[in-house]
């Protein structure tokens, strides 16, 4: 891992900063990228791990793609020809959105500053989003004459509905955090001292919890995004089945009983 991504723990949490300050943590290079899949590959990889947070150094969350590599042919857009330009968009920025989905650690952005373009679609692709009061938010590409790029077509509307992420794209308007919480994009909005703090607490309430049992449910949700009725009843079956065969399971079901806290050990 670079230098782009700063990763810590702190018990079963996981820290996860975008760590470029002076670029409102823009990724423009197919390293940033590779720092970002690499974060998340060692997240979901690390079986004391319960859950992880998303946020930005410094004044920014993620400014998004580097407008200024974009002029250069030099990041992680454009090239000489179409053909390179599409395998350019598929080795790098669309491998960040198959990490984030690959995921299966419960995942919380929390949003300080701006996140622009790619840097919204990036905490969309987080299952609970947090902002600062000083958030603000863009789904800008058309601005810049592009298209999303990065799978935010998909995202997007499955966090705040077809018509306003069709707002949010076809404007390339910006929103603040007040008025991305009344659409649904984020969940609640604090105070910009309190967001890691929001936030850990957010993720220490969900660590407290079954990790095994954490990684199903999550991928359920996941696949339920996409699935029929029928599809998610037979797979819901099957991890279940898993789920009962758990330590934890166990453990829950006779502290319960017993009437005292449980004791997850993650087996």
């Amino acid at each position: 891992m670079g230098d782009f991504v700063k990763l810590e723990t702190r018990g079963k949490i996981a820290i996860m900063t975008l760590n470029s300050p002076e670029t409102l943590n823009a990724i423009g290079t197919q390293e940033d990228c590779e720092d970002v899949i690499a974060a998340l590959h060692a997240i979901g990889e690390d079986s004391n791990i319960s859950c992880a947070i998303l946020t930005g150094s410094g004044k920014g969350f993620s400014a998004g793609g580097n407008i200024k590599a974009m002029k250069e042919k030099s990041g992680i857009g454009p090239r000489g020809k179409p053909d390179e330009t599409r395998s350019n968009y598929r080795r790098g920025v669309q491998r960040i959105t198959r990490a984030f989905m690959d995921c299966e650690v419960p995942l919380i952005a929390a949003v300080n500053g701006h996140a622009v373009g790619l840097g919204c679609d990036l905490a969309c692709l987080c299952d609970i989003r947090v902002a600062a009061e000083s958030a603000k938010f863009s789904a800008s590409f058309i601005k810049v004459g592009i298209v999303p790029g990065d799978g935010g077509a998909w995202s997007l509307q499955r966090v705040v509905g077809y018509s306003q992420a069709a707002e949010m794209f076809l404007t390339g308007d910006r929103y603040s955090a007040q008025e991305a919480k009344s659409f649904g994009l984020v969940g609640r909005v604090v105070p910009d001292g309190d967001l890691l703090d929001t936030s850990i607490e957010i993720a220490e309430r969900i660590a407290a919890n079954p990790a095994r049992a954490l990684r199903l449910t999550k991928r359920l949700l996941r696949e339920a995004q996409h699935s029929r009725m029928s599809d998610i009843l037979e797979l819901s079956a099957a991890y279940q089945a898993l789920a009962h065969t758990t330590d934890d399971h166990g453990e829950a079901v006779d502290s319960f009983l017993e009437k005292r806290p449980p004791n997850f050990t993650g087996g």
